[in-house]
């Protein structure tokens, strides 16, 4: 006998870094909820990244593009789907600058294709449903240092390819809440860090060269200051969003955790040396400064209190044990990173979906 289920969750972008710590949640928090993975699998899409959890009864992975509206319409009625974590997004700022139409397409298109599908699968039937559409803080733009946090009602400001797009869905999402009665929740986030993370990212792609000796390129002075959350205290929130989030609302989420990216590198210094039972400053020669990048926002920082105090949520981890935690398992996982730095994972999805 076919098991039921109370929910079925589509989760897009479930493969990627925090959709992957969001999926396994879910999934082992709620055996009672179907879990969908909506995921395209292109470069930062690994299902390594869940190999813990993918023969799980309550556990589907579905490969799929989310701007192709037709399949997401035929995704939402097979799976009879209630609720929706939209997190499938292009989200490099480098690679926005280079070819924003790609984010276009992806974050604001996709989005919309999302969108209408819940509103025609739906069709005005909203009890128990859910679209939750997960942002950046980037939308926001930048900070003085001497300015205030970002809040939810702070003026959008994007400067990026990436943040334009990102600050697009989001009106896209609030839009089919105030037109359509869709009932959403959105939530914007600050710089995650953790396992799993694509190696283009700042973390993951220093604690690889400082393992090999290669050089820790730094955008100007590395004196931009980010505010940072690790991602399983992200994935936490979005769990008590999705569940207790009021419909039609914002909610920030911060790690109250700014550092500048020159002293957040010296700490990555130390810990990886010190992990590698090297000498310490054996790697401060890495670090090399290169021209800033274009459109550079100077600082980030969210203000998470309404989170706090409605939701009752706030970061479990410290930085430093955070670090620790995150250092260690790119160390201890080195498998999984040759695997991702080679493309060897994504060679092999497109032969196993080759023939599908």
């Amino acid at each position: 006998m076919a098991q039921s289920f109370s929910r079925n969750i589509l989760v897009t972008g479930g493969a990627g870094f925090i959709g992957s710590h969001v999926v396994r949640l879910f999934v082992n928090k709620y055996p009672d909820y179907r879990i969908i993975n909506l995921d395209k699998l292109t470069y930062a899409g690994n299902l390594a990244n869940l190999k813990d959890i993918k023969d799980r009864p309550n556990y589907v992975f579905v490969k799929g593009d989310i701007c192709e509206l037709d399949d997401m319409l035929s995704l939402f009625e097979q799976y009879a789907i209630d609720g929706v974590i939209h997190l499938a997004a292009e989200s490099h700022v480098d690679r926005s600058i280079k070819d924003p139409f790609t984010f276009a397409r992806t974050n604001v298109m996709g989005t919309l294709s999302l969108l209408q599908a819940a509103k025609m699968t739906w069709e005005g039937d909203y009890a128990g449903k859910r679209f939750y559409h997960i942002s950046t803080d980037e939308v926001y733009g930048a900070l003085d240092f001497d300015e205030t946090l970002f809040t939810e009602d702070t003026r959008y400001n994007p400067h990026s390819p990436y943040s334009a797009s990102k600050a697009s869905s989001d009106h896209f999402v609030r839009a089919y809440h105030d037109t359509y009665g869709l009932p959403v929740v959105i939530s914007n986030c600050s710089n995650n860090y953790g396992p799993y993370q694509f190696p283009e990212k700042l973390i993951p792609l220093f604690i690889h060269n400082i393992r090999h000796n290669k050089p820790l390129p730094v955008y100007g002075k590395g004196e931009n200051v980010r505010d940072w959350l690790f991602v399983e205290d992200h994935a936490r929130a979005i769990d008590v969003i999705f569940h207790h989030g009021r419909d039609g609302e914002t909610y920030n989420i911060g790690g109250f955790n700014e550092w500048k990216n020159i002293d957040l590198i010296r700490v990555i210094v130390r810990t990886v040396d010190r992990l590698l039972n090297r000498p310490e400053g054996a790697s401060d020669h890495l670090i090399t400064f290169v021209t800033d990048r274009a459109g550079h926002d100077l600082r980030y920082a969210i203000d998470s209190s309404k989170l706090k105090n409605e939701l009752g949520w706030e970061p479990s981890l410290q930085f430093e044990e955070g670090i620790e935690k995150t250092v260690r398992w790119y160390l201890d996982n080195q498998e999984w990173m040759d695997n991702v730095t080679s493309g060897d994972y994504q060679r092999y999805y497109d032969e196993m979906y080759a023939n599908r």
